[in-house]
């Protein structure tokens, strides 16, 4: 049975989303999963959220309750021993600012996690609400959305939902052994995205085969509020 390994609150999570060939992901696919597609296309996300009041096993961690994240994921399922479908994603790179939080996601979870200088800012005037996270690879980088100042439900078989409403993480520890865990929120609200900026290298941070989407404009953009989450522990597949 899983546990409850880690609780937060995910706010302002700010997603873009890029159709891709799906050839490209097939390398990174872990065992016993295969690609979850909408509407016929394969996505991939980058997406920025602040971590708020982080607690380890119930225990908040001084110096490590507050910081950014930023990481590039694709979307993919798992058949459950019961036939039903378990729909997760999977993640190429995630970027924090703090050593001891990927130390801790590579140790417990063997997640792509890696350290570089980041930071964020969120303003809300003039009925519009900016939010924007930014990272340090040489130079810096920049996710940016500005949207509407009130958040609405997401519509049930939107993109949206199907970029949201993945509740399990496969980790791909070799090419035989994979990681499942589990993530619990409730059901979001987005802002009404208006324009956005993407100031990124994708083949510097995340490697050549992804150098194409830094002069590709993204399929879709979305803004969602976040909410409390519960991580748990992982488990062998």
């Amino acid at each position: 049975m899983l546990t409850s390994f880690l609780t937060a609150d995910w706010r302002k999570l700010a997603m873009v989303n890029y159709a891709v060939p799906p050839n490209l992901l097939q390398p990174l696919v872990p065992k016993h999963t295969e690609l979850d597609l909408f509407e016929g296309h394969c996505f991939v996300s980058l997406i920025g959220f602040l971590f708020d009041n982080v607690s380890l096993l119930g225990r908040p961690i001084p110096f490590h309750t507050t910081f950014e994240e930023v990481n590039l994921r694709f979307y993919v399922k798992h058949r459950a021993e019961d036939g039903t479908w378990k729909r997760g994603v999977t993640f190429v790179k995630e970027i924090v600012p703090k050593y001891a939080v990927s130390w801790v996601a590579n140790a417990i979870y063997h997640e792509p996690y890696v350290t570089m200088p980041m930071r964020h800012h969120w303003e809300n005037a003039d009925d519009q609400l900016t939010v924007s996270y930014e990272w340090k690879k040489k130079e810096w980088h920049r996710l940016k959305l500005i949207a509407d100042d009130t958040a609405i439900p997401m519509e049930v078989g939107s993109l949206e939902e199907f970029i949201t409403e993945h509740y399990w993480g496969y980790t791909k520890y070799n090419a035989s052994t994979t990681y499942e865990y589990g993530v619990e929120h409730p059901r979001w609200e987005i802002y009404p995205v208006k324009t956005q900026t993407i100031e990124v290298d994708f083949g510097a941070v995340y490697g050549s085969e992804f150098d194409f989407l830094t002069n590709q404009s993204p399929h879709s953009a979305v803004l969602a509020e976040g909410s409390a989450i519960v991580v748990k522990s992982a488990k062998k597949l």
